[in-house]
């Protein structure tokens, strides 16, 4: 899931100027060209509005998959209201903060960028810190929930050597999908959305008679509200993941708004539909709603024939889930080196594609070994970080508004100041409600996240001072200008 100060002159034509990892001001060294990090240019390789759609809809979702709990811990009831409630508090105002921000900043590392230009280089790094590891520890499920849904069809894969071989595959194999470039991720992407979603559509439908409206009412006994919030939160967060890929957008003025609220809408529906459908249709004691329960309820529903096809869909959804958070994660690093809060190394891109290689290596190594763990409160530190950039990144949105009202800003949440301010304090209440509630081995593995987010930070400051390792050195704002005067001579040809 992916996310300035100091901006020097702002007029119309601002100098350029560079920024060193301590905020200093440094000679100009303007970005390279797209290409193959030696200032060739690469082929077009551009993210279109259905491909970045599809991709918007992996950070977040990859289909209905994993919302059971919610009716396991509440009752179809809640869990109904829940997912037609939250978009509205949670999902519509991150997407909508997403969109102003991409496009006001619309280069490579998104909520890092945001984070540094509005409180500085220490905080942009902290904030990276926070968003890379909980999207690492995210994207880590993946191979192993993948394994774990294939071993339902084939029971070989299900532990020892082929568990690992699987799972090594996987990995391998979508890290070398992420090397041909986000063009190739996108429409994977939109292939994978169509099949993991078809056998929903397809369950949908034939429940239709089946429903009876009262089976909707019906509560668990025994609430478990910590799971059930839990569930709506993991189900529906990442909205800004995406904004770490905006230097790859086409047109991102136009494309990232509209990308973020087509997928608002088709996740929102793509949890809801399926939900009344498998609700209504059958009886079934909300206890019995635990993980993978959508494939049991096709079942009873059409048939054997749909509960394997959701269960193939399950693996599909996975493979699109960690292919995009995989996207996300490795932009993020290239983002963060051409700002200088990461060595150089990290923003090197293949010659032929275009990707940012090295990148794409380190993501995929540190998932892969993460892959291998059993680690529950780890993960749930990885939410707490989560929450805490989410806070740092409303904030900066507001500040924004306030300090920098003449930055330049494609899309614009249709909002004075006091509307903004309600639109980003009712998912802050939830966030500090969803910290609340975490316990004390979550609130000690964060805090050591975060120390070692800081020690990073002096450490590439000081390396950097020692000329140890190379350093990018990339103006945003003057990139920030680039980018909107090329969209405004596409937009008149």
């Amino acid at each position: 899931m992916t996310r300035e100060i100091h901006l020097g002159d702002a007029s119309p034509n601002p100098k350029p100027k560079t920024k060193n990892v301590d905020g200093d001001a440094a000679a100009v060294v303007l970005p390279l060209p797209a290409g193959d990090g030696h200032g060739k240019p690469a082929a077009r390789n551009k993210l279109s509005l259905v491909p970045l759609i599809f991709l918007i809809f992996f950070e977040v979702a990859g289909g209905p998959y994993g919302a059971e709990p919610a009716v396991q811990s509440a009752g179809p009831l809640f869990a109904l209201l829940g997912f037609l409630i939250f978009p509205f508090i949670w999902a519509i105002p991150e997407s909508l903060v997403t969109a102003e921000l991409s496009t006001a900043m619309p280069g490579n590392g998104g909520f890092v960028v945001w984070a540094d230009r509005a409180f500085g280089p220490f905080t942009g790094s902290l904030m990276g810190t926070w968003k890379y590891i909980s999207g690492a520890i995210n994207g880590a499920a993946f191979p192993a929930l993948c394994a774990d849904y294939l071993a339902r069809v084939i029971p070989a894969v299900a532990d020892g050597g082929p568990r690992v071989a699987t799972i090594v595959t996987f990995n391998v194999a979508l890290s070398f999908l992420n090397y041909t470039g986000l063009s190739v991720v996108g429409w994977s992407a939109v292939a994978l959305g169509i099949a993991s979603l078809s056998p929903f559509v397809l369950m949908s439908g034939i429940a239709l008679p089946k429903i009876r409206p009262h089976r909707w009412g019906v509560t668990a006994g025994e609430k478990d509200w910590k799971l059930f919030f839990n569930t709506l939160f993991w189900n529906l967060n990442y909205w800004d993941s995406v904004s770490t890929m905006a230097g790859e957008v086409d047109n991102p003025g136009k494309t990232f708004p509209t990308a973020l609220l087509s997928s608002v809408a088709m996740t929102s529906l793509g949890y809801l539909l399926p939900l009344m459908a498998a609700t209504g249709a059958i009886d079934a004691p909300p206890e019995n709603w635990g993980n993978g329960f959508f494939a049991d309820a096709a079942g009873t529903i059409a048939g054997s024939w749909l509960k394997y096809w959701i269960e193939v869909g399950a693996v599909l959804s996975s493979i699109g889930l960690y292919s995009a958070t995989l996207s996300s994660a490795a932009f993020q690093l290239l983002g963060m080196a051409d700002l200088g809060l990461l060595p150089r190394v990290f923003a090197l891109r293949a010659p032929i594609f275009n990707t940012p290689w090295v990148s794409i290596v380190v993501t995929s190594l540190i998932t892969l070994g993460m892959s291998f763990l059993s680690f529950n409160n780890i993960v749930a530190a990885a939410n707490f970080l989560y929450s805490l950039g989410m806070l740092l990144e409303f904030a900066t949105f507001i500040w924004l508004r306030i300090n920098r009202p003449e930055m330049a800003r494609p899309y614009r949440v249709p909002l004075g100041l006091p509307g903004n301010i309600v639109l980003c304090l009712v998912p802050s209440g939830f966030l500090v409600f969803v910290m609340a509630i975490a316990g004390w081995k979550v609130y000690a593995i964060s805090a050591i996240f975060t120390a070692a987010g800081a020690g990073v930070y002096h450490l590439m400051k000081f390396c950097k001072a020692r000329g140890f390792l190379k350093f990018g050195t990339v103006d945003g704002e003057e990139m920030m200008y680039e980018r909107h005067q090329q969209e405004s001579r596409n937009d008149g040809v």
